[in-house]
């Protein structure tokens, strides 16, 4: 801690040349345009449906309470079915999980796990008793 020498942190005369002052984008492809300024209609596959689910109603192996049991998701991973369970809980004020792929929702809610599907574009169908 004896040397007194202060080093200048103003950049100095050294660093006033830039690396790339010498580059050159000849011979590089255009740019792609900016997402703002394309015009591309609203596509169809937005609102295109998403496959079928089949609704069950399940008491089976649970100690005799029913249970919804949602499953046949096609396509979709376990973050959307996650957020599915989610919504679908909410609107039932039950508890549900996602299990093996499948949804379980807690109780006969079928009708209301119908509605939240039909509103995310998959096509609901009440399979089994």
């Amino acid at each position: 801690m004896g040397n007194s020498q202060r080093i200048s942190t103003d950049g100095g005369p050294n660093l006033t040349q830039t690396p790339f002052a010498e580059l050159s984008s000849e011979g590089l492809p255009a740019a792609p345009a900016p997402e703002a300024t394309r015009s591309v209609p609203p596509s169809k596959s937005a609102r295109k449906q998403r496959g079928r689910v089949d609704i069950l109603r399940v008491k089976a192996g649970r100690g005799g309470k029913t249970v919804t049991v949602v499953k046949n998701f096609v396509g979709i991973g376990l973050p959307e079915k996650e957020q599915l369970a989610q919504a679908m809980q909410r609107a039932c004020g039950t508890g549900g999980t996602v299990k093996n792929g499948q949804i379980e929702i807690q109780g006969d809610q079928r009708a209301a796990v119908a509605r939240i599907l039909t509103e995310a574009n998959f096509q609901p169908v009440f399979a089994g008793g």
